[in-house]
């Protein structure tokens, strides 16, 4: 099933029909994070009610497996109720785990012991997670899940690496085309691929292993000119490593490489410097600047369509560092980058115009905000990938 098309709701209502059909009472889901488990928890707690409206108010215990509470074990297997498990892979796929461990207040027996004998029917939320890939043989955790004695297993999942007997397929274009996925709109303003002007975006420096600088620059390749990655030291000359571009004829060597925070930067021979972050012969600041004004009237447009509907609108930008949105200052206080001033910029030109007036009634400080991963301290850090 398609990523967002409700994958939790479908095996939990599985799982009451199931009761309601054929009787049957144990079950257990079996998750590959902490993450997974405490939304499939929720979404038990959310559509508690739901189930029992749909299903003659049918009684159930649904919990998270805990070591601590081994008791909730014995009931699993005991009781006639529909009794519902939710388990992170983790807690059973090791011999040392206390699931296979035997126990005192379980008469001696493993808590394992009581799973198996009630044989529960298995749900595996995100199987490639769970059991790795078995296209080719099974795995440990495969094995794992087998100790538990399942009568059967149901996996569910947008990207199955090994689908089994597949039951039931509901693909992307199924899922947009039936509504049930959230719809993104993305409005594009495309650089033209201009490859007949010199250009050079400095991307990173390096001095761990020897100094050097990670480029952009324009390479000819089979199927033309494309923009490509590479490392240049020393003495690399651009018009060897663009595999003889023109552009690059002239004083295109890397005469130095500085990896001094701050102020890094590439030299190059004919007398170029370009700094961190920047690039010579791309629109740059330019490209990045247009869309974020025409972010700012696509959002308001949204607004403007939306108004009293109880639709809340989100628009987003990807960016390259913290600090082209946030600046952190030497006295402690924080002032925007260049993105954060752009956005002002656009919010408040954009806003005034006659069809967006009164439109968006808020400071322009309170509509936009930055999501970034923190350091110990609590301030914003760029992150790698």
């Amino acid at each position: 099933m398609e990523t967002g098309t409700g994958k939790t709701y479908v095996y939990l209502r599985s799982i009451f029909e199931l009761n309601k059909k054929y009787g049957f009472t144990k079950f257990i889901i079996v998750v590959p994070s902490v993450a997974i488990r405490e939304g499939v928890q929720k979404s038990i707690q959310i559509m508690r009610e739901h189930f029992k409206e749909l299903y003659d108010q049918v009684p159930f215990d649904a919990f998270v497996y805990d070591s601590k509470k081994l008791g909730q074990v014995r009931q699993f297997a005991t009781t006639n109720k529909i009794q519902i498990m939710v388990v992170n892979v983790q807690a059973f796929d090791k011999a040392t785990a206390i699931m296979h461990q035997e126990n005192d207040r379980l008469s001696g027996c493993r808590p394992i012991d009581f799973i198996r004998a009630a044989q529960p029917i298995m749900i595996i939320d995100e199987p490639q997670s769970v059991e790795g890939d078995t296209r080719k043989e099974q795995t440990k955790r495969a094995k794992a899940l087998e100790s538990m004695n399942p009568l059967c297993t149901l996996r569910y999942s947008a990207t199955h690496k090994n689908p089994y007997n597949l039951l039931y397929v509901l693909n992307p274009i199924d899922a947009y085309d039936m509504r049930l996925v959230k719809r993104i709109e993305v409005a594009s303003l495309v650089e033209d691929q201009s490859f007949n002007t010199t250009f050079v975006a400095l991307k990173s420096v390096d001095n761990k292993n020897g100094i050097k600088a990670k480029l952009q620059i324009n390479v000819d390749e089979k199927g033309g000119p494309k923009k490509k990655a590479l490392t240049v030291k020393h003495g690399d000359d651009l018009f060897v490593k663009s595999k003889e571009r023109q552009e690059y004829q002239h004083g295109w060597i890397v005469a130095n490489v500085s990896c001094e925070p701050g102020i890094e930067h590439i030299e190059f021979s004919n007398g170029q410097i370009i700094r961190l972050g920047e690039d010579l012969g791309g629109l740059g600041d330019d490209l990045t600047r247009a869309q974020v004004f025409e972010t700012v009237e696509q959002h308001l447009k949204k607004e403007l369509a939306v108004r009293g509907k109880g639709i809340k609108a989100l628009s987003l930008f990807f960016i390259d560092k913290v600090a082209n949105y946030r600046v952190y200052n030497n006295d402690g206080t924080t002032s925007l980058g260049k993105i954060g001033e752009w956005f002002e910029q656009a919010y408040e030109e954009v806003r005034n115009k006659p069809l967006y007036r009164n439109v968006l009634n808020f400071d322009v400080n309170e509509v936009h905000d930055g999501y970034f991963s923190q350091d110990k301290q609590g301030r914003d850090k760029d992150t790698t990938g």
